[in-house]
């Protein structure tokens, strides 16, 4: 039944605004498991604002209430904070590929406290202890499971040592996972294939990192990362597209602690030098070095070819070979 509205005190309201005239009366939008209306059906106007202290849906046009105690389908606890809203949700975090039973599965917590925080009596520690231990072996419960225990764990520990955000280690783990379904794992080292998903999924993901920078970080040497991310891409068909000197010159640029205006003309040498096909057959980190060294020295603010050289994992050798090249072929005037 729809009343008019007598009184005007709006505490809580939501404007909901949809498109569309007043010659269909019966339009509705579903809301959760809700059916809401769209339109009044006094006067076809589309503007209606929700009054969640009241649970009533009303016309900003005639007044006319539509529903009367709907239901609120958010919490019923409020929080003023992030930190405090964490504290009061009884949901878990969201599934997540970076862990092997994607984080459906329940955890005892190491501390010895309840959900009090009062310390759990000395008498009770033991059996929470085999409990704990318990848990954590029905957890992993075939070879499978296993492997993908370990994997991950150490995918996780190479991402972080990385700095590398969140996407990037659920790619990896996707792409691990691929491999290990394909029976792919067999006759080659588990850190050597985390190793190489990681590099395909910084390459996807448009968060490039060089062979060098993961083998320093993992427990596998650079020859054997690369003879198996080849192996992988080819057999999981994987589409990855060559990296660019470009994709290097923010991060060196911020690692060198140099200006955006050398990060823009550094970008600009790499354009003129790709138009002239100067970075065919060279390495994109040696190309981007030797473009963000001549930006800085053009600029003023000079760092030297070991500087440079150190932040992009190449040789100074290389970097003055690039540097040549670049100012030769593109007339650029440098004062050392």
């Amino acid at each position: 039944m729809t009343v008019p509205r007598e009184d005007a005190k709006e505490p809580k309201t939501t404007n909901l605004t949809v498109s569309g005239g007043p010659k269909d009366p019966k339009a509705a939008a579903k809301v959760g498991d809700l059916v809401v209306p769209t339109r009044c059906t006094n006067c076809g106007s589309t503007h209606l604002t929700r009054d969640y202290e009241r649970g009533e849906l009303v016309c900003d046009e005639c007044g006319l209430v539509l529903e009367e105690a709907m239901i609120d389908q958010g919490p019923e606890w409020r929080a003023f904070d992030a930190e405090q809203g964490a504290k009061r949700a009884r949901t878990g975090a969201p599934t997540t590929l970076t862990i092997h039973d994607k984080g459906l599965s329940t955890e005892i917590g190491w501390r010895n406290r309840d959900t009090f925080g009062k310390s759990i009596p000395t008498r009770n520690r033991a059996q929470l202890y085999r409990l704990r231990k318990w848990q954590r072996r029905i957890r992993v419960s075939n070879a499978t499971e296993r492997n993908l225990s370990f994997a991950l764990a150490e995918l996780e520990r190479i991402a972080s040592s990385m700095g590398l955000p969140r996407n990037v280690r659920e790619t990896a783990a996707m792409v691990y996972r691929k491999a290990v379904n394909r029976n792919l794992i067999r006759g080659r080292s588990i850190e050597g294939v985390v190793a190489a998903s990681l590099y395909a999924s910084c390459r996807q993901c448009n968060v490039p990192r060089t062979l060098d920078e993961i083998a320093s970080k993992s427990r596998i040497g650079r020859k054997e990362i690369g003879r198996t991310y080849r192996f992988m891409t080819r057999e999981l068909q994987l589409k990855l597209l060559p990296t660019r000197p470009a994709d290097y010159i923010q991060r060196f640029c911020s690692e060198l602690k140099l200006k955006g205006e050398i990060q823009t003309r550094a970008n600009e040498i790499l354009k003129l030098a790709t138009e002239r096909e100067l970075t065919s057959g060279r390495g994109p980190t040696g190309v981007a070095a030797a473009s963000i060294y001549i930006a800085s020295v053009q600029a003023g603010e000079r760092r030297t070819q070991r500087e440079v050289a150190e932040v992009a994992g190449v040789t100074e050798v290389t970097i003055r070979n690039r540097y040549k090249e670049l100012t030769e072929k593109l007339n650029l005037r440098v004062m050392l």
